[in-house]
């Protein structure tokens, strides 16, 4: 059986997901796809620090070292910035090199710029895990906009604002207190300000632009609220009348095929497909010319939702390689 030969770049959170799904699911993987996956290089800040037994002697502080693995074929991208992530990978898809990232932050400002260069090298570039963590937007978005044209995209790309607004919904306790325990849980950073202010659903809502209308508005043009505004007593208030808070990002096309944008707070009523959704759950409505209004629901983070996805994305890739119909 062929080998293929991969390395994670981050082992993090999101790094050490894939590693345990791709050990965990060897021998699956290898029945789907006709070939054996064998990680060969870790890269991290500090190769001193084993983080999974086993893994010390995969470890490298270079991406030389990275470039220099022979044979190397797969590379997984869990890096948090922009940079040094996308110049690893220009340097890697240039070798030659499939990407896969999660990298929202690198992939809502380069993303175009890195495909484009992937197709010119013959390699791809897989991003599902960039937007919504566990929730199959991407490959569902390719799909449908083969026939379809998107019309309006609205979302709540962000799990822990939506797990902020839940708390104080449902237990009636303070925006600061909400906070508090979704630190305390993991659901948000030590330094919250891309989830609470909106940057980071910004950020996917970009992704989801140039997938579903092919550009970007001027990111200079779109309002980003936060959610720091909305108090207890607004959340009471709103609850009384049967309204949510929900943390929205949405992107349309007008008329005059202008792209229009926003990230802030909106109230919805039962009718609107995101008032159900609780908790730190994503969702993605597409308002298309054919089928409607099509929502997709699902956990927006953490190690297995985001690896898990970043493993189909290998998948999908190696069998295109192979010739074998897959989802788009």
């Amino acid at each position: 059986m062929a080998t293929v030969k991969a390395a994670i770049l981050g082992f993090g959170t999101v790094g050490q997901g894939i590693y345990h799904i791709l050990k965990e699911k060897k021998l699956e993987l290898q029945e789907k796809l006709g070939v054996e996956l064998e990680v060969a290089k870790i890269l991290v800040t500090d190769a001193s620090k084993e983080r999974v037994p086993n893994t010390l002697h995969l470890m490298t502080e270079s991406i030389e070292d990275v470039l220099a693995e022979p044979g190397l074929q797969i590379v997984f991208e869990a890096i948090v910035n922009e940079e040094p992530a996308f110049s690893y990978l220009k340097r890697l898809v240039e070798h030659k090199c499939h990407v896969i990232t999660a990298n929202k932050v690198m992939f809502a400002k380069r993303g175009q710029e890195l495909e484009q260069l992937a197709k010119e090298h013959g390699v791809r570039v897989g991003y599902e895990a960039s937007v919504a963590g566990g929730v199959p937007v991407i490959k569902t978005l390719k799909n449908v906009l083969l026939v379809n044209n998107a019309q309006r995209i609205q979302g709540i790309l962000n799990g822990t604002t939506n797990y902020i607004f839940t708390k104080m919904r449902i237990e009636n306790v303070s925006f600061e207190d909400a906070l508090r325990e979704a630190q305390q849980l993991g659901y948000a950073e030590a330094d919250p300000f891309n989830d609470v202010s909106g940057q980071d659903a910004f950020k996917k809502l970009m992704i989801l632009s140039s997938l579903a209308f092919g550009e970007q508005p001027n990111w200079s043009e779109i309002d980003v609220i936060g959610i720091d505004t909305i108090s207890l007593s607004d959340v009471e208030a709103a609850n009384a009348q049967g309204l949510r808070y929900r943390h929205v990002a949405e992107i349309e096309r007008l008329a005059d095929g202008k792209l229009v944008g926003k990230v802030a707070p909106l109230l919805v009523n039962q009718e609107h497909p995101l008032y159900p959704i609780d908790d730190v759950y994503n969702a993605v409505t597409v308002d298309t010319d054919y089928i409607g209004t099509l929502t997709l629901v699902g956990p927006g983070a953490g190690m297995y939702p985001t690896a898990s996805v970043m493993v189909e994305d290998y998948a999908e890739i190696m069998l295109r390689g192979a010739g074998q119909a897959v989802w788009i």
